[in-house]
């Protein structure tokens, strides 16, 4: 086999590469012999097909079989033999299409490489981890927001009209312009008193309102309204009210907490503090997963390879526009011209593919690899989001391993990050809850999840 260099120019490479006559010969002989040997054609003992007739039928396919084959045997070796790592699948352009049994194959191949990185010294990254502690306060806020919602009602026996709160059941018919519309009319309908009702205002419209009482109610719909026929008109309600339930609230007591599920309230608040905590610590491990990101990326400085910058670049941009036609622009964005915005989101591009090609590079030299353990889980964890069809996803992913990578990406990510994260310098520092969750000033954007390839 022969190789000549035609390209060498930052992280790209082109190579010129000639396979002899006599060794694509060779593969389609040993190849028509194997068939010859495996057909079975009337007026032939099995195995003794005239190797002129497999030739003739099957010449064709064996002959696309062998130079494809041939085709990615020698892009290995060329690789292989020079120690290169492609960024991306190499692009074959075959310079002898369909070669006969006296022309050697020949073809081109370019490619982009993986840049040399060098990882950062980690023990040189300062990291500030913020935590934050339950506080008493905001666990009891929560008890009575739970006390709150298992509430029962009780029919009101004064006289005396709705309040904030309370449960008036009523009959009503709506029109627009005097006319009765579809959906307009309920009957024993329950409605909170400055609950979420059927409008914006309906509820708040039978404040006072007692029970035998009758009343007009005008309200209009929302702009966005889901019946699009509805939306931004003016309706009037005839409501007449039946009975009238006020809200008990359950003490705070162990017997809450049987009414839970709990064996008392103690259980409850545990659980809460619990919950709450877990949820402060994922916070400030966003938060610091991001300060190690912005620290990272300002060490990365190795080159990108385009086709990987552009590819990223194409996905973000094609949410941009998708986001464009369906008015849901950020309005920053959409203050910008396109020319500024595309400049802006292909650094983004090009910091998630750098910060991504460096995680990469910290796993595969340290050996963080995902284990097949890891990956039943996260494929039982994807399949418990969809209720009543857990086996058909877990046979999806079975089925489509391109699929399953998606879910290995991620979690080669954190493993990465909590290698990086064990070597830096990292010093906790506790703040509140409204400090952990205001958002800092974006530096940059998050790496991508996936790593690239190797």
């Amino acid at each position: 086999m022969q190789v000549t260099e035609t390209l060498t120019e930052g992280l790209k490479r082109g190579f010129t590469v000639v396979v002899p006559a006599a060794d694509i010969e060779s593969r389609r002989a040993a190849r028509f012999a194997d068939l010859g040997k495996q057909l079975r054609l009337p007026g032939f003992r099995p195995g003794k097909v005239p190797l002129p007739l497999v030739r003739r039928r099957y010449g064709t396919a064996v002959n696309a079989e062998v130079l494809e084959e041939s085709v990615n045997e020698a892009t290995q070796q060329v690789l292989s033999d020079r120690g290169l790592r492609p960024a991306m699948q190499p692009k074959v352009d075959l310079l002898t299409p369909n070669p006969d049994q006296n022309a050697d194959l020949e073809f081109k191949v370019e490619l982009e490489l993986l840049p040399d990185i060098a990882p950062p010294d980690f023990s040189e990254i300062e990291l500030t981890r913020l935590k934050a502690e339950v506080a008493k306060e905001d666990v009891d806020r929560a008890l009575g927001e739970i006390a709150s919602r298992a509430r029962d009602f009780e029919d009101v026996t004064e006289d005396r009209g709705a309040e904030t709160g309370d449960m008036l059941t009523v009959d009503f018919v709506g029109t627009i312009d005097g006319t009765p519309f579809p959906g307009g009319a309920g009957s024993d309908a329950d409605l909170e008193i400055g609950g979420s009702g059927f409008i914006p205002g309906f509820s708040e419209g039978m404040a006072g309102m007692r029970p035998g009482e009758k009343r007009d109610v005008t309200v209009t719909f929302p702009e966005g309204y889901h019946a699009a026929e509805l939306a931004g008109k003016e309706a009037s309600f005839e409501v007449t009210a039946k009975k009238l339930r006020r809200a008990v609230v359950p003490a705070l007591d162990d017997d809450l907490g049987k009414k839970l599920g709990f064996d008392g309230l103690d259980e409850v608040r545990e659980a809460i503090t619990q919950r709450m905590q877990r949820e402060y610590d994922q916070l400030g491990r966003v938060r610091l997963k991001r300060d190690l990101l912005d620290a990272l990326a300002k060490r990365a400085g190795f080159p990108v390879p385009q086709g990987l910058l552009e590819g990223e670049f194409a996905q973000i941009w094609q949410r941009v526009e998708a986001d464009r036609k369906a008015g849901k622009l950020d309005p920053e964005d959409a203050s910008k011209d396109e020319e500024t915005l595309r400049s802006e989101y292909r650094a983004i591009a090009e910091r998630r593919v750098r910060l991504g090609l460096l995680l990469a590079e910290i796993g595969r030299l340290n050996g963080v690899t995902v284990g097949n353990d890891e990956m039943t889980r996260a494929i039982r964890m994807e399949a418990s989001r969809y209720p009543g069809q857990e086996q058909q996803v877990v046979e999806f992913f079975r089925k489509n391993p391109q699929a399953a990578e998606s879910l290995r990406g991620p979690i080669f990510e954190e493993k990465v990050v909590d290698y990086v994260l064990d070597l830096a310098r990292v010093t906790d520092r506790v703040v509140t809850p409204e400090e952990l969750a205001r958002e800092p000033e974006a530096d940059g954007a998050p790496a991508t999840s996936e790593p690239p390839p190797e």
